[in-house]
């Protein structure tokens, strides 16, 4: 019976809905614009002009776009566009408010369940457990220590003695020459 009635009520919103976008389709071919120049001008696509026109609002994703965009195209064609805007808001706050707390509680539900199915799991989204890294700067200082080391250990046997023995030529005399 709850269901039955909460959909008598959309129906009746609806209406309401359904009324604003009459409206706004008769201010626009009173003009003499087209949905195309419409949509055009105001960088939409015909389809949701349609769908304003209409009544539509399951065909919008958010009813807070809608607002928007029935806001843009009531100043577009001239209508008092924030008279547009507070009858869209009393038809949302009529819908909104006679939706029950159970029928909320199984949308929370369904929509906590969606956003778990929707996880993607791809190279650059999943979540990594961090292992024991070693930052890149200490492995740099002890590259550079292991490069200073050897160069420590080359220049240390090498002696720059220049009176070794292999540099000295003796003569006959008994005196030494350096050669």
């Amino acid at each position: 019976m709850a269901y039955k009635m909460l959909f008598f009520l959309c129906l009746i919103g609806v209406m309401n809905l359904k009324e604003i976008g009459e409206r706004l389709k008769e201010t626009r071919e009173s003009i003499g614009i087209s949905i195309e120049e419409a949509a055009e001008d105001l960088k939409m696509r015909p389809t949701q002009i349609e769908n304003i026109e209409s009544g539509n609002m399951k065909a919008f994703k958010d009813v807070f776009y809608l607002k928007y965009f029935i806001r843009d195209y009531s100043k577009y064609l001239g209508l008092d566009y924030e008279d547009m805007v507070d009858e869209f808001n009393e038809y949302l706050f009529d819908y909104t408010s006679k939706i029950s707390m159970d029928d909320i509680k199984k949308a929370k539900k369904n929509a906590k369940k969606e956003k778990e199915k929707k996880k993607i799991s791809s190279p650059y989204t999943l979540e990594h457990k961090r292992s024991f890294a070693i930052p890149p700067i200490v492995i740099y200082v002890l590259i550079a220590f292991i490069i200073l080391m050897i160069v420590y250990y080359f220049f240390s046997n090498v002696h720059h003695d220049d009176f070794v023995d292999d540099n000295v030529v003796y003569m006959e005399t008994g005196e030494a020459i350096l050669g």
